[in-house]
């Protein structure tokens, strides 16, 4: 789907109030884009509707015009250098990017990476920067978003719904 086609449907769904699909539909553009800095600096507006300040830190880490709370919070939340350089999802070399700025921060952070782990590092290679995310345990965890309740309020419903049925069901055979 062309890339206008998709952002229209990203503003219906927000119209709509389908914010989750609309991320969705965002994460998947700046996969597809990821040197389009107008498609992070949107779906870091998104992020903003969930108040979560880590993760519109994440997509506006590369404009010069970021907030610096928003800032701080994504890299508390994504502590090392290896981690952001993940969280970041930039594919091809720094000279790529749209702005002297955003190149700056994606040298920096790769630099990072490289003194940490003590060998140079890529963005099309990430074998080498993930290597040093082994040692901890798992991915930084994002914070509950209504979504996720959500899915989870529905698995528990449908749980509960199969045990009435087949409690139902036991207390037929019996009667």
């Amino acid at each position: 789907m062309p890339l206008t086609e998709t952002l229209a449907r990203v503003e219906a769904d927000l119209a709509a109030g389908r914010v989750p699909v609309a991320r969705q539909r965002l994460r998947g553009l700046v996969s597809s884009f990821p040197h389009d800095l107008t498609l992070r600096r949107r779906l870091a507006e998104v992020y903003r509707l969930y108040g979560d300040a880590a993760e519109a830190g994440r997509w506006m880490y590369l404009d010069e015009d970021r907030d610096a709370e928003e800032t701080a919070a994504f890299e508390a939340r994504y502590g090392s250098p290896g981690w952001r350089m993940k969280a970041l999802a930039w594919r091809g070399p720094e000279a790529m990017a749209a702005t002297a700025f955003a190149e700056g921060q994606l040298v920096a952070v790769r630099a990072a990476c490289a003194e940490e782990l003590g060998h140079p590092v890529t963005w099309d290679a990430p074998d080498p920067y993930r290597e040093g995310l082994e040692e901890e345990s798992e991915e930084p965890s994002a914070p509950w978003s209504v979504s996720g309740v959500l899915a989870g309020v529905g698995c528990l419903v449908g749980v509960l719904a199969f045990v009435a049925i087949w409690v139902n069901g036991v207390v037929a055979l019996f009667d």
